[in-house]
């Protein structure tokens, strides 16, 4: 990942013509720099372990029926997570990648290329941040911090929170960047944050980071996040994430009463 970074990102930081820049769909950039990135990371995990299929979010663009092998064993690549800020020449922006078993994390890794801070977990054993084991922790300030964008709501979800969330909580604005958001979670900068954007190489490998960490991560109703339900339709109220189940349990009950 830091050897992807020094050699396919970094160099187009701030480096990129209009070319090399390409909506996708509306609001949805892809660079020069991702696909690079993602056929050098390909590459170096199919050395690693060429046995499960790999899943990177340039290649599901081109194939979307390579989503089919996310509910066997396979890597899960977002080559530059943050893209947006990426092709603005503005942090923060990252690299994820995951390790999925039948539909569910197994491990993870989340690489800031601008700081250099790695965090990663595995199932069971604990999450870390450049090697140290950590624990989430709230923010601590005097209402929690909820980070939720306004931006991608509809305007009756924004009248939503503004009327029935913001009450309760201090409301900032996400850093669209997942690589940034879950360890905003664990480590006491956010308390709750809400995605309906349940791409799996954005979640995979951060709700698996949160929940080793102590802190949880689950669907709206309460459901484990599995990486092959992509709920196009929303039927599970999105994916949830906070710095604690008490945290999780409240945002979530604010959510559930405000819909009542």
């Amino acid at each position: 990942m830091r050897r992807v970074t020094e050699q396919a990102i970094l160099p187009r930081y701030r480096n990129l013509s209009d070319s090399q820049i390409v909506e996708k769909a509306a609001d949805d950039l892809v660079t020069i720099a991702d696909r690079e990135a993602e056929i050098m990371l390909a590459e170096g995990l199919a050395a690693i372990d060429a046995g499960p299929a790999i899943v990177g979010e340039e290649a599901v663009h081109g194939d979307p029926s390579i989503m089919d092998a996310l509910s066997g064993d396979c890597w899960i690549i977002d080559p530059i997570d943050g893209t947006h800020n990426f092709a603005h020449g503005q942090p923060p922006f990252g690299i994820i990648i995951a390790r999925s078993e039948g539909g569910l994390c197994r491990s993870g890794w989340i690489l800031d290329c601008l700081t250099g801070r790695f965090c990663h977990a595995h199932s069971c054993t604990g999450a870390f941040v450049d090697g140290e084991r950590i624990h989430a922790r709230p923010a601590g300030r005097e209402k929690p911090v909820a980070a939720m964008s306004m931006m991608f709501l509809t305007p009756e979800q924004q009248e939503f929170a503004r009327l029935k969330v913001a009450p309760h909580y201090e409301m900032v604005e996400i850093p669209r960047c997942a690589a940034e958001q879950y360890p905003r979670l664990a480590l006491g900068q956010n308390d709750v944050s809400s995605f309906r954007r349940l791409l799996p190489w954005d979640h995979a490998a951060g709700v698996l980071f949160l929940n080793e960490a102590g802190g949880k991560a689950a669907r709206g109703d309460g459901s484990a996040y599995r990486v092959d339900d992509i709920d196009k339709a929303g039927r599970k109220a999105g994916l949830v994430g906070a710095s604690s189940p008490e945290m999780w349990d409240a945002f979530v009950a604010v959510l559930r009463e405000g819909t009542r």
